[in-house]
């Protein structure tokens, strides 16, 4: 006979059955859920940047992208007991009062209740990151990391109902605290000289540590003088600042320029310098030692004294003297470089080629070779002797910022905004080697007297220092290494490997701005500007109304709206937009400062409502919304807005796509009758099955080669 089923094991399969399902059970109360309990207003009107809590989740921490701090408790369950307890009575209590017991009684839990405001603290700079703890004594520690570099220990008491934020210490390094913006060795090789916004450093290089720290003016250049013992500073303010390295004093604050001083150069012979600035001006200046009781009542001091001026019909970006002492070059905002003779000042050469202007030159040890850089991306190397551009070279991906030959040789090195120093063969015209480390654009450089070290300051507010090794460097490992790195980056991006000589046939919107794009933008302007003005009147004429109790004559109209044939501020607007040309639509709003997009989205938004060019309409709309997308939606007073238009752009499209679908099929409908009519079959039908007879006859092709 047959086995009958056993029953030990159903009992077995049914336990595994059951365990299975249990398990499955918890795994599903595991899942967390959340539910929205409230929201909570900071006072801080930008977005949130960073949100932090302390380890044992006593207080929470939140910035945006200012230097204000905002922090809140989070309270445990036995004081959010007490609290509710407390709201409670008060409740009863009021409806005691009021006669309305027994309403009250049911007091709910909000956020409030939850997260309880402590302090808003204000910081010395912008805020970058923060973090904090909360020892035994409930004093919470949060320490800053601010974008002036430096690092703040603020104190806070969460036990007294409204603590205050003490800053306990700042930590601050040797660094600078702005960009940098000029650097320059000692004659000797072992000083470094940077300037920034607020302050002049000195450093060993070999140490790398700061020798002297000098408050100075807005340094956008600087050097040593002969003897290292003194720096010069061509300020902001149009000064030429003298110090004294040694007692970290200001010697002569010299009144040089009325516009920025954006070069110093000294001459050969060391017996003085030239400067360049935006007045226009290339003043020639001579070294002198002069007594000064202030200084010193034993010995002299140094001193600059005026004797020669160049005026320029451009403002003055860069100057150079050749090392013969023979030349002087001067480049100009006009995109081009001047060379003059430099005993005559009588004018010798004029380099032009750069489409944009010259922002650095050097010139070679040898006083054949200038070399320029712009804010085009190119370096051209120019002979000195008639003028002539032996080569341009693509060099940076964006402007370029610094150059300087290497000493006794043609090599030089560039630095530019896209982050990156890069060596050149002056001689030959090749690419040597890309070294990358600064995170920001690259302001400045220096390469030693001797060689062997390149100084560059940064954006990123840190001076790096480059060493030459003994390493041999071979061209073609180096160039192979770079397309290889191209390649990686193209496929990490998702996109297609760089192919030299090959571009995407797609483009994108024309980025340039025309006259015809710039008076639109303007005509713009001006309309919301007026909009503005009338509507403001119109508010006034209609309070001055209600406050007289009867109608006033209505103020008189705009002559813009009468020569344009409106009535309405609105429809002026609107009538400026649609006069503005379809190509050059999106390039004018582009050009439209962040100020007038509020008021232009409001008046989007009642052209939408009131069914006014919905088809225009819409499309400022999405190119503002695409273009100003992160501004828009931080400001928390453009929400209702962007709601309201949300919802009325949708129900107006679908409007206008329902009457665009009707007159479709009317005209379809309308074509039928006209077919039947006079039984001519139409141009456009017969095209359609003419195509569709050469689709067949492929197909049948297709089918038959496969066969």
């Amino acid at each position: 006979e047959p086995e009958g089923p056993n029953p030990a094991k159903k009992t077995k399969q049914a336990e595994n059955e059951e365990e299975k399902d249990a398990e499955e059970e918890e795994e599903e109360e595991m899942i967390l859920t959340c539910h929205k309990l409230g929201s909570l207003m900071r006072q801080g009107r930008d977005r949130v940047v960073s949100l932090v809590s302390d380890p044992s989740g006593r207080i929470l921490g939140c910035h945006g992208n200012e230097n204000t701090l905002e922090v809140f408790k989070l309270v445990s369950e036995e004081e959010i007991e007490k609290h509710l307890h407390k709201k409670q009575k008060r409740a009863r209590k009021r409806a005691r009062e009021t006669g309305q017991e027994g309403l009250s009684e049911n007091v709910t839990q909000t956020v409030e209740d939850e997260i309880q405001r402590l302090s808003l603290t204000k910081l010395s700079s912008k805020i970058r990151s923060f973090d904090c703890i909360v020892d035994s004594a409930e004093v919470a520690k949060i320490v800053c990391h601010l974008s002036n570099n430096n690092l703040e220990l603020q104190s806070l008491n969460i036990k007294e109902k409204k603590p205050v934020a003490e800053c306990v210490t700042k930590l601050s390094s040797a660094g600078h605290r702005s960009d940098v913006r000029s650097v320059c060795f000692s004659s000797d090789n072992t000083a470094v000289l940077s300037t920034s916004g607020e302050t002049m450093k000195v450093w060993n290089r070999t140490t790398q540590q700061c020798i002297r720290t000098i408050d100075c003016e807005y340094g956008l250049c600087s050097m040593f003088a002969p003897g290292d013992r003194h720096a010069i500073i061509g300020t902001k303010s149009g000064k030429l600042q003298i110090f004294d390295i040694a007692s970290g004093s200001l010697l002569e604050n010299v009144e040089a320029h009325l516009g920025a001083v954006w070069s110093v150069c000294m001459s050969p012979d060391k017996r003085g310098i030239i400067s360049g600035s935006a007045d226009k001006e290339v003043k020639f200046w001579d070294f002198e030692l002069i007594t000064d009781e202030k200084y010193s009542k034993t010995s002299k001091r140094l001193t600059l004294v005026h004797t020669r001026t160049l005026k320029m019909s451009e403002e003055v970006l860069c100057v150079k003297y050749s090392p013969d002492q023979r030349l002087v070059a001067v480049s100009l905002l006009d995109s081009t470089v001047k060379v003059f003779f430099a005993d005559t000042l009588k004018f010798f050469l004029s380099l032009y080629g750069h489409k944009l202007p010259v922002t650095c030159m050097d010139i070679s040890s040898d006083s054949s070779l200038l070399v320029t850089g712009s804010a085009d991306r190119n370096v051209k190397l120019w002979g000195l002797d008639f003028g002539d551009c032996h080569k341009s070279i693509f060099a940076h991906d964006d402007s370029i910022m610094c150059v300087q030959f290497v000493t006794k040789t043609h090599m030089f090195f560039t630095g530019g905004k896209d982050k990156k120093l890069k060596e050149w063969d002056g001689d030959n015209f090749e690419h040597i080697q890309t070294l990358e480390g600064h995170h920001a654009e690259i302001w400045c450089l220096a390469v030693s007297p001797n060689g062997k070290h390149v100084v560059t300051g940064a954006h990123d507010k840190s001076l790096r220092i480059w060493e030459k090794t003994e390493e041999p460097l071979v061209l073609e490992e180096e160039k192979e290494m770079e397309r290889e790195k191209e390649y990686e980056e193209a496929i990490a991006d998702g996109e297609e490997p760089v192919v030299p000589g090959e571009a995407d046939c797609e483009v994108g919107m024309a980025g340039k701005k025309t006259v015809e794009t710039v008076k639109s933008a303007e005509k713009l302007m001006e309309a919301v500007e007026v909009y503005r003005e009338e509507t403001a009147k119109n508010k006034d004429h209609e309070a001055e109304c209600k406050r007289m109790g009867k109608e006033l004559p209505p103020p008189q109209l705009h002559p813009l709206f009468q020569a344009y044939g409106v009535s309405t501020p609105a429809k002026y607007v609107l009538e400026i937009i649609r006069r503005i040309k379809s190509s050059e639509l999106e390039e004018s709003l582009l050009v439209l400062p962040f100020s007038y997009i509020p008021d232009l989205l409001g008046l989007l938004s009642m052209f939408i409502d009131n069914g006014w060019e919905v088809e225009l309409t819409c499309r400022c709309l999405l190119f503002l919304l695409r273009i100003h997308h992160g501004q828009i939606t931080s400001s928390q007073v453009m929400v209702p807005v962007i709601e309201k238009l949300k919802t009325n752009t949708s129900s107006k499209v679908g409007e206008l796509k329902d009457i665009i679908g009707f007159n479709m099929a009317g005209l379809q409908f309308l074509k039928q009758q006209m077919e039947q009519k006079e039984e001519v079959k139409f141009f456009a039908d017969a095209t359609d099955r003419f195509s569709q007879k050469k689709k067949k006859q492929k197909s049948k092709a297709v089918l038959s080669f496969k066969i």
